[in-house]
C-alpha cells in the first residue's frame, strides 16, 4: 500500500511492556515509505531505548517537552503541525485519562492536544484495568471527540492474567494508520462484495468447485474499508484471513450465497460480485461417500441459480458490478454480460494469461461499462481493487 508514502507519521510510545511492539510498527511504516517521528514518554524509555527507535525510524526521537534545542523553535507545535497522523501504541490507561481530561504535562500529550491530524489510540493494559468503568468512559469520551480507538486483543498478558488488554497486532494498527491518511471518498456507502469459490457437494467428501482463492474480492473489501465504506464480504471457500474492519459472512454453496446476498441486498448501495460461483450442481447429493467401483460414474447436473442476473432484475438505484473470468473474446463477452444482466460495470480477465489467473497476487483486467472500455496493465489485485472503485466513482458522477 502506498497511502502513507511520504506522509509524516508521529508514533507515540507510552510506558508498558507492549512498548517493544512499537519497534515493529515503526519498521512497517518506514517500509511503506512513511516519514516516522517517534515521541516517547519518560516511562516508555524504561521499556525500550530511544536509540532503538531512532535507528529504526532514521529520525531523532523526541523525549523532553523542555528540550532546549527542539523547543528553540517550539518543537512540540512543529511536530503537531507537520503530522499527517498521530498513533500512540501502546497507550496506557494513565495516558488515556490524561488526554481525555485535556492534561498536557509531557511532550506527547502536548503534541496530541495541539495537532489537527487524526489521532489513533491503541490501548494496552491489564484486563481488569481495561474493563474498569473509568477507563471505558475515558475511551468513549475520546471516541466522541473523533479519536480512533484500536481495540486490544485477547489472550495471555505479561502480568499473568488472561483476557482482553493485549496491544492490537502490528498489521492492524498499520492498517488504521493507512486509513487515517486515505481519502474517505466512500464514507457513508455500504458495499456488498462476494468472493471465493462455491462448493457443490456430490457426497460428503467430494464436490464441484474451481481454483478461486478469493484474493480479488478480499482485496476489494479491504480497499473499500480503507476508503471509508461499511463493507460486508459474503465469502465462499477461502483460506484468506478476515480483512480488518470488514464483516464476513461465510457460505458454502451457490444456494447459501444466493440467500445471504439477497438478505443483504437492500442494505447495500454498491454490489460487487467477484465470487467464482459454480454454474452447475449435482441433481442429488449422496448421503454417504460414493464407493469406487469398476463401473463409470455418471453424475446428472442441474443449473445453479444465477445470482448476478437476479440482482440485476431488482437493482433499482443500486450500482452493480460483475466479473467475467474468460479464456477468449473478453471484451465481446463482457459487453454481452453487461447488457444481459443489467450491470453497471464488468471486470474481465483472461484466466489463462500469465500472472492473471486464479490464485495469483496480480491481475490483468479490462473494465467495461456502457460508455467506456479500458484495458489495464499487470498490477496487484489491491491496485486493481482501487481502480475498480475509482471507476465506480466515475460512473456515479455521470448524468
Amino acid at each position: 500500500m502506498e497511502s502513507v508514502h511520504g506522509k509524516n507519521v508521529v508514533v507515540g510510545i507510552t510506558g508498558g511492556i507492549a512498548a517493544y511492539k512499537s519497534c515493529e510498527l515503526v519498521r512497517s511504516l518506514v517500509r511503506d515509505g512513511a516519514i516516522v517521528r517517534c515521541v516517547m514518554t519518560k516511562n516508555a524509555t524504561r521499556f525500550i531505548t530511544p536509540l532503538t527507535l531512532q535507528t529504526l525510524s532514521g529520525n531523532k526521537v523526541a523525549l523532553n517537552l523542555f528540550d532546549l534545542t527542539s523547543e528553540s523553535e517550539i518543537g512540540h507545535i512543529k511536530t503537531a503541525d507537520e503530522a499527517d497522523v498521530v498513533v500512540v501504541a501502546p497507550t496506557s490507561a494513565s495516558f488515556i485519562g490524561k488526554i481525555a481530561s485535556g492534561i498536557a504535562d509531557n511532550l506527547l500529550t502536548t503534541v496530541i492536544l495541539a495537532t489537527k491530524a487524526p489521532v489513533i489510540i491503541c490501548p494496552a493494559m491489564n484486563s481488569n484495568m481495561y474493563s474498569n468503568s473509568i477507563v471505558r468512559e475515558n475511551m468513549e469520551k475520546l471516541r466522541r471527540h473523533g479519536f480512533t480507538m484500536v481495540e486490544p486483543g485477547e489472550g495471555n498478558l505479561a502480568c499473568g492474567w488472561t483476557g482482553r488488554g493485549r496491544l492490537a497486532e502490528t498489521d492492524v494498527i498499520a492498517l488504521e494508520v493507512h486509513k487515517a491518511v486515505t481519502p474517505q471518498d466512500y464514507a457513508g456507502k455500504n458495499i456488498l462484495i462476494s468472493a471465493g469459490a462455491t462448493r457443490e457437494h456430490i457426497d460428503p467428501v467430494r464436490f464441484i468447485s474451481n481454483p478461486s482463492t478469493g484474493k480479488m474480492g478480499y482485496s476489494i473489501a479491504r480497499a473499500g474499508w480503507l476508503r471509508g465504506a461499511r463493507t460486508t464480504l459474503v465469502s465462499g471457500y477461502s483460506s484468506l484471513p478476515v480483512p480488518h474492519g470488514v464483516e464476513v459472512v461465510r457460505t458454502m454453496n451457490c444456494d447459501e450465497m444466493y440467500e445471504k446476498i439477497h438478505e443483504l441486498f437492500e442494505w447495500s448501495n454498491i454490489v460487487i460480485k467477484s465470487a467464482a460461483v459454480s454454474d452447475y450442481s449435482p441433481c442429488e447429493k449422496s448421503e454417504h461417500k460414493i464407493k469406487k467401483s469398476e463401473k463409470e460414474l455418471l453424475i446428472p447436473l442441474k443449473k445453479t441459480r444465477d445470482i448476478l442476473k437476479s440482482l440485476g432484475e431488482h437493482k433499482k438505484n443500486k450500482l452493480l458490478v460483475g466479473f467475467a473470468a474468460e479464456t477468449e473474446n473478453l471484451v465481446d463477452n463482457s459487453k454481452k454480460k453487461l447488457e444481459e444482466k443489467n450491470l453497471d460495470l464488468v471486470v474481465a480477465n483472461d484466466v489463462t494469461a500469465p500472472q492473471a489467473g486464479f490464485g495469483e497476487d496480480t491481475n490483468i483486467a479490462w473494465l467495461v461499462d456502457a460508455e467506456k472500455t479500458e484495458e489495464l496493465p499487470l498490477m496487484s489485485k489491491f491496485e486493481l481493487a482501487n481502480r475498480i472503485l475509482d471507476r465506480i466513482k466515475e460512473i456515479e458522477k455521470r448524468p
